[in-house]
């Protein structure tokens, strides 16, 4: 296979393993574009690859959403559509892909000032959304969630040029030690890692239930977990927010405990990083997964006025 000279972030080809070191910036235009995040959240942001917002949202909206998740995940419309997946060993709901096109309350909640307006300041522009969803995880069956940058992911399957994108997660029940916390490696976002194998096709009928390809190899996850000075497992209350970067390296442990752990993710993307062509021929990934049609810029509305 012809590996693409001038693309900076090759992976999945002949190479097998390898780091690159980030080039475009972690927070655009020095974060003037939009007033939502403070100088030192940036900065904290800009150092480690993600932040957490404590308790952003109110128990009452938090009541709101979970009773929303309840109902999605009862209707039965969507039991057999491809947005809906379940657990790799059970009919368990392990995720629901482009929640806010099923849900009036989702499609309010992305469009929040409080996470849209910090995904503004952060990536400097305009923004669209490039997928949402729910993760379920639940109790006693919910499994892991393996290393990986999303970046990688969506730069081969989806062709996003740049790492211009960031991941907001909205904590519906609370994150703890016990129910499989994210768990993001600190300042990993200014490197990226090759991954070996290459991409099958159809791979997201596969990936999203577990992913094979586009996860790193043992020995770099080790080596950038000792650059960069180890791991952090994110516990947080309910209607907390935590942000990434696309580059993150992060994951999630099983969830063995009776509590599910339920979080929706908004990827909001620039305006001036749209996708591309999908690299080395493959197919692009249906819109459910990464937008190219549904690109339309969010304007911020406050989810308790809507």
């Amino acid at each position: 296979m012809d590996t693409v000279i001038h693309d900076r972030y090759v992976s999945r080809t002949e190479r097998q393993a390898g780091m690159v070191v980030r080039e475009e910036p972690v927070v655009y235009n020095e974060g003037t574009y939009a007033d939502a995040l403070s100088a030192e959240q940036l900065s904290a942001y800009q150092d480690k690859g993600f932040l957490v917002l404590e308790e952003l949202f109110s128990p009452q909206e938090v009541k709101k959403l979970l009773a929303e998740v309840k109902a999605l995940g009862e209707r039965d419309d969507l039991q057999n559509r491809p947005e809906l997946v379940t657990e790799p060993d059970s009919q368990e709901l392990r995720s629901l892909f482009s929640v806010h096109q099923f849900s009036t309350m989702f499609e309010r909640l992305m469009q929040d000032p409080r996470l849209v307006n910090v995904a503004r300041q952060i990536l400097g522009s305009e923004v669209y959304v490039h997928q949402s969803r729910v993760n379920y995880k639940p109790g006693f069956d919910g499994d892991e969630f393996y290393w990986h940058s999303d970046f990688e992911t969506w730069h081969v399957e989806d062709g996003m040029p740049e790492m211009r994108a960031l991941s907001c997660s909205v904590l519906l029940t609370d994150n703890d030690a016990c129910n499989g916390p994210l768990m993001l490696i600190p300042g990993s976002h200014r490197t990226f890692l090759v991954c070996p194998g290459e991409t099958p096709e159809n791979h997201h009928e596969r990936s999203l239930k577990k992913q094979e390809f586009g996860v790193p190899d043992p020995l770099s996850l080790t080596l950038l977990v000792e650059e960069y000075g180890g791991i952090e497992a994110l516990e947080a209350k309910a209607g907390s927010v935590v942000l990434f970067d696309s580059n993150a390296m992060h994951g999630s442990a099983g969830n063995i405990s009776p509590w599910p752990r339920v979080n929706a993710y908004f990827v909001y993307n620039s305006v001036e990083n749209k996708l591309e062509t999908p690299k080395y021929g493959l197919e692009p990934r249906p819109e459910y997964l990464a937008h190219r049609k549904n690109t339309q810029t969010i304007q911020p509305k406050p989810f308790q006025d809507n």
